[in-house]
Protein backbone atom coordinates (compact mmCIF):
# COMPACT_ATOMS: atom_id res chain seq x y z
CA UNK A 1 0.00 0.00 0.00
CA UNK A 2 3.00 2.24 1.03
CA UNK A 3 4.51 1.71 -2.22
CA UNK A 4 1.01 2.64 -4.53
CA UNK A 5 0.40 5.50 -2.05
CA UNK A 6 4.07 7.13 -3.07
CA UNK A 7 3.64 6.12 -6.62
CA UNK A 8 -0.17 8.14 -6.56
CA UNK A 9 1.36 10.94 -4.56
CA UNK A 10 4.30 11.42 -6.96
CA UNK A 11 2.14 11.61 -10.43
CA UNK A 12 -0.23 13.87 -8.51
CA UNK A 13 2.00 16.94 -7.56
CA UNK A 14 4.23 15.68 -4.81
CA UNK A 15 7.37 15.02 -7.29
CA UNK A 16 6.80 18.87 -8.80
CA UNK A 17 6.09 19.75 -5.09
CA UNK A 18 9.39 18.48 -3.82
CA UNK A 19 11.20 20.06 -6.70
CA UNK A 20 10.21 23.14 -5.72
CA UNK A 21 11.21 22.60 -1.49
CA UNK A 22 14.43 21.40 -2.89
CA UNK A 23 14.85 24.91 -5.43
CA UNK A 24 13.97 27.00 -1.87
CA UNK A 25 16.38 24.69 0.11
CA UNK A 26 18.93 25.50 -2.51
CA UNK A 27 18.48 28.88 -2.76
CA UNK A 28 18.52 29.45 1.26
CA UNK A 29 21.85 27.49 1.51
CA UNK A 30 23.69 30.35 -0.80
CA UNK A 31 24.21 32.41 2.13
CA UNK A 32 25.73 31.15 5.60
CA UNK A 33 22.33 32.59 7.87
CA UNK A 34 19.94 30.67 5.50
CA UNK A 35 21.78 27.65 5.79
CA UNK A 36 19.53 26.08 8.74
CA UNK A 37 16.92 26.77 7.15
CA UNK A 38 17.61 25.22 4.04
CA UNK A 39 18.17 22.47 5.61
CA UNK A 40 14.71 22.49 6.77
CA UNK A 41 13.32 22.68 3.26
CA UNK A 42 15.57 19.55 2.17
CA UNK A 43 13.74 17.72 5.49
CA UNK A 44 10.70 19.11 3.64
CA UNK A 45 11.32 18.04 0.37
CA UNK A 46 12.36 14.59 1.86
CA UNK A 47 8.74 14.04 3.03
CA UNK A 48 6.76 15.90 0.46
CA UNK A 49 8.70 13.22 -2.42
CA UNK A 50 7.07 10.09 -0.67
CA UNK A 51 5.28 10.33 2.17
CA UNK A 52 3.70 7.07 2.75
CA UNK A 53 5.23 4.87 5.31
CA UNK A 54 7.67 7.79 6.92
CA UNK A 55 7.19 8.77 10.51
CA UNK A 56 8.61 12.32 12.01
CA UNK A 57 9.71 12.27 15.58
CA UNK A 58 10.28 15.22 17.05
CA UNK A 59 12.88 15.99 19.69
CA UNK A 60 15.22 18.39 20.36
CA UNK A 61 15.97 20.87 22.89
CA UNK A 62 16.16 24.69 24.03
CA UNK A 63 17.55 25.32 20.56
CA UNK A 64 15.51 23.59 18.43
CA UNK A 65 12.51 25.19 20.21
CA UNK A 66 13.42 28.76 19.76
CA UNK A 67 14.53 28.29 16.03
CA UNK A 68 10.69 26.77 15.70
CA UNK A 69 9.12 29.58 17.11
CA UNK A 70 11.13 32.07 15.09
CA UNK A 71 10.27 29.54 12.39
CA UNK A 72 6.47 29.81 12.65
CA UNK A 73 6.40 33.46 12.82
CA UNK A 74 8.49 34.38 9.90
CA UNK A 75 6.96 31.93 7.55
CA UNK A 76 5.96 28.66 9.30
CA UNK A 77 2.30 29.40 10.00
CA UNK A 78 1.69 29.86 6.34
CA UNK A 79 3.39 26.67 5.27
CA UNK A 80 1.18 24.27 7.74
CA UNK A 81 -1.93 26.49 6.76
CA UNK A 82 -1.78 25.28 3.32
CA UNK A 83 -1.01 22.06 4.09
CA UNK A 84 -3.79 22.13 6.14
CA UNK A 85 -6.21 23.23 3.62
CA UNK A 86 -4.94 20.81 1.28
CA UNK A 87 -5.09 17.95 3.33
CA UNK A 88 -9.18 19.38 4.42
CA UNK A 89 -9.70 19.07 0.60
CA UNK A 90 -8.71 16.00 0.29
CA UNK A 91 -10.62 14.13 2.97
CA UNK A 92 -13.53 15.57 1.06
CA UNK A 93 -13.42 12.48 -0.55
CA UNK A 94 -12.98 8.98 0.59
CA UNK A 95 -10.54 7.88 -1.78
CA UNK A 96 -8.55 11.42 -0.98
CA UNK A 97 -8.55 10.83 3.09
CA UNK A 98 -4.95 8.65 2.77
CA UNK A 99 -3.42 11.50 0.78
CA UNK A 100 -5.17 14.09 3.33
CA UNK A 101 -3.77 12.32 6.19
CA UNK A 102 -0.57 12.75 4.73
CA UNK A 103 -1.00 16.65 4.09
CA UNK A 104 -1.68 17.15 7.94
CA UNK A 105 1.63 15.27 8.86
CA UNK A 106 3.35 17.73 6.35
CA UNK A 107 1.74 20.49 8.11
CA UNK A 108 3.03 19.78 11.67
CA UNK A 109 6.23 19.47 9.98
CA UNK A 110 6.18 22.74 8.07
CA UNK A 111 4.94 24.17 11.48
CA UNK A 112 8.28 23.03 13.72
CA UNK A 113 10.80 21.54 11.40
CA UNK A 114 13.71 21.86 13.76
CA UNK A 115 14.40 19.23 15.34
CA UNK A 116 11.83 16.79 13.51
CA UNK A 117 13.49 13.84 12.23
CA UNK A 118 12.08 12.02 9.24
CA UNK A 119 12.41 8.31 9.30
Amino acid sequence: MRFLGNVLWIILGGLFIAIEWAVVGLLLCVTIIGIPLGLQAFKMAALTLTPFGKTVDYGGGFGSALANLVWVVLAGWVLALSYLLAGVANCVTIIGIPFGIQSFKMAKLALFPFGADVR
